[in-house]
């Protein structure tokens, strides 16, 4: 469907994430993975779900100079909010212990933020999940974060992972913005952009 209309256009995804690349791919369409050094430093009084818009757009507007006019990027950031604090990948197996820690038996906001860039049009949108844990062991959380590393993840965790198998008990939302990408608005956007 969307192969369609987008045939002759270059659609660039903007993210080094696989989740993100396996997401996209779902949709059928054609497209290349470019990543840039972008700094994710953002202002402590920006609302939690300003930030993934903010840098999203930061992200996409990294390739503006260099847009040609066939070109459509997609840029996306991610973030777990919880009781007004934002958790973003952790920098350490402390950190990544403490986040968990901080998500067990409650229930945590995924957002993300998503920016569709051309040269001819800029559009940003974003998806918010409520994400519900059961309470975790230190030994569950220990287990997870030695084994599996999740430095690459806002929160300190991945849905499709362990942790996400045994923690989550109920989401309300997309599941699919949860990894990353809320692929459902995703191709409402698309179609119409």
């Amino acid at each position: 469907m969307l192969s369609q209309k987008f045939a002759g256009i270059e659609i660039i995804l903007a993210s080094a994430s696989p989740r993100r690349r396996q997401l996209l791919a779902g949709l059928d369409i054609e497209f290349e993975v470019k990543t840039k050094e972008v700094s994710e430093d953002f202002s402590d009084e920006m609302p939690a779900n300003q930030v993934p818009l903010y840098l999203a757009q930061k992200k996409a507007e990294s390739f503006e100079a260099e847009l040609q006019k066939n070109q459509l990027i997609i840029a996306a950031d991610t973030i777990v909010s919880i009781e007004g604090k934002i958790l973003n990948k952790p920098n350490s197996l402390q950190e990544a212990r403490t986040m968990l820690e901080m998500l067990s038996g409650k229930m945590h906001k995924v957002i993300t933020g998503v920016c569709l860039l051309s040269r001819q049009k800029k559009e940003l949108f974003a998806d918010i999940t409520q994400v519900y844990f059961r309470s975790l062991s230190n030994a569950e959380i220990d287990y997870y974060v030695e084994h599996y590393k999740p430095f690459d993840k806002a929160g300190s965790y991945g849905a499709q992972e362990w942790l996400g198998m045994i923690a989550i008990e109920r989401i309300e939302g997309s599941y699919f913005n949860v990894m990353g990408l809320p692929v459902h608005l995703l191709y409402e956007k698309l179609k119409n952009f």
